[in-house]
């Protein structure tokens, strides 16, 4: 792993540890590196509510905030059912259930690999970024 990718994979989790202490379902981060030039890692998330969605991206805002981290994109439908921020590297994706279902994005990028939650899991970590 390239000192760019390790810190990428880096931001990628804590986007998933961020998400996942803010009660986020579904959480998934995607290697998406091999297979897309757009970024090394989404990370795709459900929330159960508006104000849950606004919460989980203000608080990875915040937390990639104090790491440098500029956002070079984001995206939301009006009525939060869907949240994109766009960190070059890492894309995160926080969605409503129905969203989710309907756009399917893990199916999508299907050809990307999972990473499994016991390599980007550590609430402990979390606490302290934020």
């Amino acid at each position: 792993m390239t000192q760019a990718t390790n810190n990428a994979f880096e931001l990628a989790a804590l986007a998933a540890n961020i998400a996942e202490s803010k009660k986020a379902s579904e959480t998934v981060v995607l290697d998406t590196g091999s297979v897309s030039y757009l970024a090394d890692y989404f990370v795709i998330c459900s929330g159960e509510s508006t104000a849950q969605i606004r919460t989980i991206t203000d608080e990875i805002e915040k937390a990639f905030r104090k790491r440098g981290q500029v956002r070079i994109g984001e995206g939301q439908d009006s009525s939060y059912r869907w949240c994109l921020l766009d960190y070059g590297d890492v894309v995160i994706h926080v969605m409503n259930r129905a969203e989710r279902q309907y756009y399917q994005l893990e199916h999508f990028w299907n050809h990307a690999t999972v990473v499994p939650p016991e390599k980007w899991l550590h609430p402990e970590e979390t606490a302290q970024a934020s």
